[in-house]
C-alpha cells in the first residue's frame, strides 16, 4: 500500500510536469498533448479470483480513493464529480472525445476534478474487464 504522502507527491510531481508534443508511456505514465495519466495503486488480476475477492479489492480502492479526495478537499476545495457515461457513448456513437477522456472512460466510471490554476487533475477508479486489476489513477490536464 502506498502512503497518501507519496500520492500527493505524484500529483504535484505531474501536475508540475510540461505536457509532450506526442503521446508516449513511461513507467506508469501516459501523457501526451494536454495531459498526463497516471497510476498511482495497481491490484492483482482476477483471473481466478472468486467474488469475494474482487469485492473486497474495490472496497480498498475505494477507501484509498476516499481518503485521497478528502486530503485533496482540504487543500484544493471540493471537487466536481464527472460521470463519463456520456464520453463512452459518444465515443461508441463515433463522435469525438478529447484524451485523456477517450481512453478512461472505458474504464473508469466518473472522476473527481479540482481546477487548480491552469490544469484540472482527477481522481478514480478503474477496471478494464472483471478478470483484470483495478486502478487508483490520476489524471491531470489542460483547462
Amino acid at each position: 500500500m502506498t502512503s497518501l504522502a507519496q500520492y500527493v507527491a505524484t500529483i504535484d510531481l505531474l501536475r508540475a510536469r510540461d505536457f509532450p508534443a506526442q503521446r508516449g508511456t513511461s513507467a506508469r505514465v501516459e501523457s501526451g498533448p494536454g495531459f498526463h495519466v497516471a497510476d498511482l495503486r495497481v491490484s492483482e488480476d482476477f483471473w481466478d479470483a472468486d467474488l469475494t475477492r474482487v469485492e473486497e479489492v474495490l472496497e480498498e480502492f475505494e477507501a484509498e480513493l476516499s481518503v485521497l479526495v478528502h486530503a485533496l478537499t482540504v487543500r484544493w476545495g471540493a471537487p466536481a464529480v464527472l460521470d463519463l457515461t456520456g464520453h463512452l457513448e459518444r465515443q461508441a456513437m463515433g463522435e469525438p472525445v478529447p484524451p485523456p477522456l477517450d481512453a478512461l472512460c472505458g474504464y473508469v466510471p466518473e472522476l473527481h476534478i479540482w481546477r487548480v490554476d491552469d490544469r484540472w487533475v482527477g481522481l478514480g477508479v478503474g477496471q478494464g474487464d472483471r478478470e483484470l486489476p483495478f486502478q487508483l489513477l490520476l489524471a491531470v490536464g489542460e483547462t
